[in-house]
């Protein structure tokens, strides 16, 4: 099968204004750069002379940038500690346009804080200052009664699990009821560990691995991802699967038994981090565009190409997605098999 260049290139154009509510855990991401030219005479670790720090948002919260970096209108929805590293994390989301009304501060946790020392080009050490604990029910129930209230306004929902406590069972079971009832598309990068809560989303985008674990079976072969695709599509009943295969590209299932597989398009690869993020984003929000599952797909893949070729966690612009597709040279064939 074979997909219109032009077609997916007017795609993107689509994006602007969508709103969307990213519903997940927020990261503050902390990074100290500096020097090390010597060991400390306290122990066996290099002494750093700090000169730079800066604040980047992880989690829900890079999911969030990309969709802004497109053109979307976004609300965020998750918990803060009500700590000093709240308010960056606030203030940082408010200075990119987010909207937080969906915030909430929890006095009993901290927000989540990954701080990492780096020297040299180096990281010297990471410092975690989190919570994995659920919700109270009282947060959740007041996340519930916002959305609730506020869903008619959203084109669509993101869920974004990162395993810190904001995506328990009682909120997506709630959350995709919702969702289903005001007829909204609901996705998810799913957690390895929360499987069991997803069903009845519309469509999950979880890697190989993640994959594998979902469908409680180890993939030996290109051959057995055809099954594991079905036996994920079964369990969870989604209208679409697209599991990510790094150098391999993806794979794409739908609910009337089709799958694709997407080869990659990424000219050079300096760093995947935050590139599950930039997939769910613009695959959402193509969808949303009104974008077939199959678009939606190769757009992605387009646009994770796009920032596997840059350094940290960063985000792909719509044009810089409309110029990849343009770039690329070889025809845009979609195979219904493997290609060996």
């Amino acid at each position: 099968m074979k997909l219109s260049s032009n077609q997916l290139q007017k795609i993107p154009g689509k994006f602007k204004g969508k709103k969307v509510l990213v519903v997940g855990d927020l990261i503050l991401d902390h990074y100290i750069f500096g020097d090390a030219e010597r060991i400390s005479p306290e122990a066996p670790v290099p002494v750093v002379w700090a000169n730079k720090e800066s604040f980047v948002g992880g989690g829900a919260v890079n999911v969030a940038l990309n969709l802004i970096d497109l053109g979307a209108r976004v609300s965020l929805c998750g918990v803060v500690g009500n700590d000093h590293f709240g308010k960056v994390l606030v203030s940082l989301v408010k200075g990119k346009g987010i909207d937080t009304g969906f915030v909430a501060k929890d006095r009993s946790r901290p927000t989540t804080l990954k701080s990492r020392v780096v020297a040299v080009q180096q990281q010297v050490v990471r410092i975690d200052w989190e919570s994995q604990e659920f919700l109270p029910l009282s947060i959740n129930s007041r996340v519930l009664d916002r959305i609730k209230k506020s869903i008619h306004q959203f084109d669509g929902v993101i869920i974004e699990d990162y395993g810190k406590g904001v995506i328990n069972p009682s909120l997506v079971d709630q959350l995709v009821r919702i969702c289903k009832k005001y007829d909204k598309i609901i996705t998810v990068d799913p957690k390895e560990e929360h499987f069991d809560y997803y069903e009845n989303v519309t469509a999950m985008t979880p890697n190989l691995k993640e994959a594998q674990i979902a469908g409680q079976m180890t993939v030996r072969s290109k051959e057995q991802i055809n099954l594991l695709g079905e036996v994920i599509m079964d369990r969870f009943k989604l209208k679409g699967l697209l599991i990510t295969m790094g150098k391999e590209g993806m794979r794409l299932f739908l609910d009337n038994g089709k799958s694709f597989h997407i080869p990659t398009y990424a000219l050079e690869v300096y760093d995947v981090t935050g590139a599950g993020d930039t997939v769910v984003a613009v695959f959402t929000l193509a969808l949303l565009s009104g974008a077939s599952y199959l678009e939606a797909a190769v757009i992605a893949n387009f646009a994770a190409g796009v920032v596997v070729g840059k350094l940290g966690a960063a985000t792909a612009t719509k044009d810089e997605i409309i110029q990849r597709i343009k770039k690329n040279k070889d025809p845009i064939y979609l195979h219904t098999k493997w290609k060996l």
